[in-house]
């Protein structure tokens, strides 16, 4: 029997916010599964990718340069494809829809959807995998209805929460479904009870770089750490509201808050308006290579992640167990799956989100007693250590697909 072949379905490939996906295809290759990955939108620019390492596995972009593909693609189908492919394409995508971008993401991912179901046979492709449960996993269904390849899905954090309007119908089509939180695989056992024998939990495995004896500088000042997309979903404008509290209650911290977004220009007016100009430094996005460094130069890495009000929200920070990893110690707040890391008292401080009093006295325990700080933090490096292997996670992966596979 020849081995399965993975064909992995996404917007795009390598993004910089998903190193994460980068390492599982790597990985995933390494353990010797045949794996290529198709992208609905066109590659990044060179820039934007620097710093992120070799993909091991071919890629096959789509975008506005494939328009033409895709037009001779729904054709074909048309006249090809038998009297149910249109009638399934209308039922794919007339639905209540989120919202308008929701629906032309998954307009566009219908119609890559049918160009990948001309495309992955030939390929000798026995199962397709999107890892967000949005508009890839769309593809992934649509491509596996038009060719009767096994499909799965992955579901994290903004593609779930809320639901797009396929969710229900992509569950029960799909050959399994991947979560990376138990606290999803919960969501989705309670959204579809019937089909909670399909979902499997399995951690992201990490590319941890090798753990070193974190020493940062002496202070004054605590130097903080906070990293990730500038949205509202990570709380940012939390943690300057609680190093306003800090600052006058006369502890001294610096604050590095790394990372590009829409809400950049709100937190440099927080920054003025909270009288901590020359505290806190928004250098922009960083390079995955240099993050060890930020590490290493840290008292405290900070997690203040809340539930945005479209209802967004993390799942489990990658950075957030790479901090523990290095040593580093963390204060976090309840929301999703942080707590199946950070548990107050044991691996770091855990907190409710959005309560800049309370996330300001749980900073200041911290930098209080670094060695309470530092034994935490060995805690939290020992369950990533175990919970969160590389190659026992994508072994998992790699046999679900092989017992799902023509």
């Amino acid at each position: 029997m020849a081995p399965a072949r993975v064909a992995y379905i996404l917007l795009w490939f390598p993004e910089p916010s998903q190193t994460f996906v980068l390492h599982e295809v790597n990985t995933l290759a390494r353990l010797g599964l045949p794996v290529e990955v198709h992208t609905l939108y066109g590659p990044r620019p060179a820039r934007q990718v620097a710093g992120m390492g070799p993909v091991a596995a071919p890629v096959f972009p789509l975008g506005t340069a494939a328009l033409g593909k895709l037009g001779r693609s729904l054709l074909r189908a048309r006249f090809r494809g038998g009297s149910g492919a249109w009638p399934f394409l209308r039922r794919v995508l007339v639905r209540p829809w989120r919202s308008l971008e929701t629906a032309a993401e998954a307009a566009w991912a219908a119609a890559a959807g049918v160009h990948l179901a001309q495309v992955l046979p030939p390929r000798g492709v026995s199962h397709i995998h999107a890892p967000w449960a949005d508009g890839p996993a769309t593809a992934a269904w649509v491509a596996s209805r038009l060719t009767g390849i096994p499909f799965s899905f992955a579901a994290r954090a903004r593609d779930l929460h809320p639901p797009d309007g396929a969710l229900a119908e992509k569950l029960a089509a799909a050959a399994f479904v991947r979560t990376n939180t138990l606290v999803n695989q919960r969501f989705l056992a309670a959204y579809a009870p019937a089909l909670a024998p399909k979902l499997v939990n399995i951690y992201n495995g990490l590319a941890l770089a090798p753990a070193s004896d974190h020493d940062p500088p002496a202070p004054p000042p605590h130097r903080l750490l906070a990293l990730g997309r500038l949205v509202e979903k990570k709380g940012f404008d939390v943690l300057l509201a609680a190093l306003r509290l800090l600052k006058e209650a006369g502890v001294v911290v610096h604050l590095t808050l790394a990372g590009e977004g829409p809400q950049r220009s709100r937190l440099e007016t927080l920054v003025r308006d909270y009288g901590l100009t020359g505290q806190v430094e928004l250098p922009g996005f960083v390079p995955y290579r240099d993050v060890p460094a930020l590490f290493a130069a840290t008292h405290l890495f900070v997690m203040p992640s809340v539930i945005a009000r479209s209802g967004d929200r993390d799942g489990i920070p990658n950075v957030l167990l790479e901090a523990l990893h290095q040593g580093v110690p963390v204060v976090a707040t309840d929301v999703s799956g942080i707590p199946e890391v950070v548990s107050g008292g044991h691996t770091g401080w855990l907190v409710p989100p959005g309560d800049p009093q309370v996330l300001a006295r749980a900073l200041a325990a911290a930098l209080a007693d670094p060695g309470e700080a530092r034994r935490r933090a060995r805690a939290g490096g020992d369950l990533v250590q175990a919970r969160f292997d590389s190659a026992r996670n994508y072994t998992r992966l790699k046999e679900l697909f092989e017992a799902n596979s023509l």
